[in-house]
């Protein structure tokens, strides 16, 4: 039996998850959960990083002192985008900015293209412009004369900054590299010449590796509070979450598509080479790189983030809903017979009055009840999904018959079935844990585990329970 320690950061909670992996099979066992909660301060809104690692920390000492496991690794995967900058003693020299700060907007874009045409930057990226990627945010740093950007001796991406303070070694992996609008899917590098461009020095770029790279051992301070062997090797799983999870996609042929469901709805499929020409720019379609050397042909779409937020603001009122709750109140409720367009809704706050407010304005009747509020969350979701779906059918010329919804919001029977209905295809949804699973597969590979993404699939095939939704 081989074992591994993933750690999943996603935008509200993080947790630590371990893989057993033994006769084909893989389970998982949630050892630690923990809210990743970010931090308003005067000067803008950040993510708690000291704390985040803290609560790493807190889980190997649960393997380690508690549980006595013996680690065959551990991975560590988060959200894109966000970065660290270290200085030259490979201390940070500010806290991490949250990519829902408020520097991060549109103006931020029209900014850039005035230095670096956008035809130019999707040439060299293929990546979709969103005000939130590094890039821009970097820019917004630049133009603010930011102290910090000029103290910075290296960039290091969130899940590489939680790696160089388990093992000490400073690398930035591929697929969350891929994020940051300033890596070349076709020369395998970075996209020489963007920061510089920008007057942002090259310098701070890291040595990019592969998914799978073991990085080394854990340092031995971390080894010993935790109670872990002084050898547990550290690796450079795929580091972005989307990246991890359609690694433990189980699917099979080339017919099919992904949705990784959660705060963001990422969907696409997976191809050998990246798409970048006119249309994909025209589309706004994103080029990530993946697990084996793959390219994750995608959309990013402002996912369960608008539930959450709604969620929230009915908390503050006091009304607290669960998630279930929530969705059986949805089930329940009339259509509106209209879609919101999700992307519109990227901010935080007030997300009931502001999508009243946006149906008002477009001649509709907005729902008064949060169960018809969410319903029409959902409905919309679904119908941007099926834009989507046939978007990516004219971009890679072929039909998607199956669409696997992976990651938390598989759990959401209502959105899966009017994700069906919509797309008019049959969705497959599960594991809903694709995310962990993904993680440690990735590690399985990189430790010469198992041999590669089909055989982590047919792990995942073997190992978890799906559900069918056929449209009607």
């Amino acid at each position: 039996m081989n074992q591994f320690l993933a750690i999943d950061l996603g935008a509200e909670s993080g947790r630590a998850m371990l893989g057993r992996l033994e006769g084909g099979r893989l389970a998982l066992e949630e050892l630690h959960r923990f809210p990743n909660t970010p931090v308003r301060l005067p000067s803008g809104l950040y993510w708690d990083t000291l704390r985040l690692f803290h609560e790493i920390r807190h889980s190997l000492g649960i393997c380690g002192r508690e549980r006595k496991i013996e680690l065959d690794g551990i991975g560590v995967d988060t959200w894109g985008v966000d970065f660290a900058l270290l200085g030259a003693d490979g201390a940070l020299v500010d806290n991490p900015r949250h990519y829902r700060d408020a520097r991060n907007n549109q103006a931020m874009l029209e900014k850039t293209f005035e230095l670096a045409p956008r035809e130019e930057i999707f040439g060299e990226t293929g990546i979709q412009f969103m005000p939130i990627n590094t890039l821009y945010q970097l820019h917004a740093m630049k133009l603010g004369r930011s102290p910090a950007l000029g103290m910075a001796k290296t960039l290091l991406f969130t899940p590489d900054l939680f790696n160089y303070w388990l093992s000490g070694v400073m690398r930035a992996e591929v697929s969350i590299a891929s994020t940051s609008q300033f890596y070349n899917p076709v020369k395998k590098h970075w996209a020489n010449g963007l920061l510089r461009r920008l007057g942002i020095a090259e310098s701070i770029l890291p040595e990019i590796v592969p998914s799978g790279t073991r990085l080394g051992k854990l340092l031995p301070e971390v080894a010993e509070a935790s109670g872990l062997a002084a050898d547990t090797p550290v690796f450079a799983t795929a580091s972005h979450d989307t990246a991890a999870a359609v690694a433990a996609v189980p699917a099979e042929g080339d017919d099919w598509g992904y949705i990784s469901s959660g705060t963001w709805s990422l969907m696409g499929v997976e191809l050998d080479q990246p798409v970048i020409d006119e249309r994909s720019l025209a589309l706004n379609f994103t080029n990530e790189a993946g697990a084996g050397g793959t390219i994750r042909l995608l959309k990013n779409i402002a996912g369960l983030w608008l539930l959450q937020e709604c969620r929230r603001a009915w908390a503050l009122a006091g009304h607290e809903y669960s998630y279930t709750e929530l969705v059986e109140l949805a089930a329940a409720a009339p259509s509106s017979g209209m879609a919101i367009d999700p992307d519109a809704f990227s901010e935080p706050g007030h997300m009931p009055e502001r999508i009243a407010e946006h149906c008002r304005t477009r001649g509709g009747n907005a729902p008064e009840e949060p169960g018809g509020v969410v319903r029409l969350i959902l409905e919309s979701l679904a119908a941007s999904y099926r834009k989507v779906l046939e978007n990516l059918e004219t971009l890679i010329g072929r039909r998607i018959n199956r669409i696997h919804i992976v990651g938390g919001g598989s759990r959401n029977e209502l959105l899966n079935q009017l994700a069906a209905n919509a797309m008019e295809r049959t969705v497959i949804a599960g594991p809903a844990e694709a995310t962990a699973a993904g993680n440690i597969l990735v590690q399985a590979i990189g430790a010469g585990v198992i041999s590669g993404v089909s055989e982590a699939r047919e792990i995942v095939r073997r190992s978890f329970q799906i559900q069918i939704y056929e449209p009607r």
